[in-house]
């Protein structure tokens, strides 16, 4: 509670966030190396939104959900629910920095032990999570590890919480409250784990409108339709 007002502090703090670099930056570089970073920027995105004042503010009219009050027992179960949601997506957010470090060190050429780095941010960086160990310890049972995700322990700690981060994003959709960082993340994870990708479909519009080829599932190389003409198929 605020000492000066008797009001939760959360409450009178102004919800306007500031760039301080390194978000950003994040987000830049994934986008040169084609990396996926979607909560990391989505974060950035979220923060960068709330500076926006003006456009806030002149979009206060815009229409929205019914928001139904909790009660105390309910507040109390949806809370533990959003520390599931928060846990997953804490783990989706390390996975993705960790697989923008790895693709760096492809492309550039660095020796780095990813292991070691979550040592070094542990004992000298702002972040010193205890959590930190448990990715070493990660990287260290196997320095190949594809994905934070493929690590055994952390894929079936974020599945026990999948369920719970999935009720939260419902819930918060019908209330109308933003979270991008955990809808971001849960996609992310849904992506990963998905058998076929809408890529497909974008691929096939792709080449309709621009005509930047595609790719088929049962035959080498690359194709387009001629779709203004006769609608066959060509090698590319």
């Amino acid at each position: 509670m605020d000492a000066a007002t008797g009001k939760p502090f959360v409450d009178v703090v102004v919800d306007q966030a500031e760039q301080k670099g390194t978000g950003r930056w994040t987000v830049q570089i994934a986008l040169d190396l084609g990396v996926p970073v979607s909560g990391i920027a989505e974060a950035v995105f979220a923060r960068s939104l709330s500076g926006h004042a003006a456009l806030r503010e002149a979009s206060r009219g815009l229409a929205g959900p019914q928001a139904k009050p909790l009660s105390e027992a309910e507040a109390g179960a949806f809370a533990d629910r959003v520390e599931q949601a928060l846990y997953a997506s804490k783990i989706v957010s390390y996975t993705q920095g960790f697989h923008e470090i790895d693709a760096a060190r492809g492309e550039y050429g660095w020796d780095i032990d990813l292991g070691a780095v979550s040592a070094l941010w542990r004992g000298g960086c702002i972040i010193r999570a205890a959590f930190l160990d448990r990715i070493r310890s990660a990287y260290d049972t196997r320095p190949d590890l594809p994905s934070l995700l493929s690590d055994a322990t952390f894929a079936q700690e974020i599945a026990d919480a999948q369920d719970d981060w999935r009720e939260v994003l419902v819930a918060a959709t019908r209330q109308g409250v933003p979270t991008p960082g955990f809808a971001a993340a849960l996609a992310y994870y849904d992506a990963l784990r998905a058998e076929r990708l809408p890529a497909a479909l974008t691929q096939g519009q792709r080449d309709y409108f621009g005509a930047h080829t595609y790719r088929r599932v049962d035959q080498d190389g690359s194709f387009h339709t001629l779709w203004g003409g006769d609608r066959s198929e060509v090698s590319a």
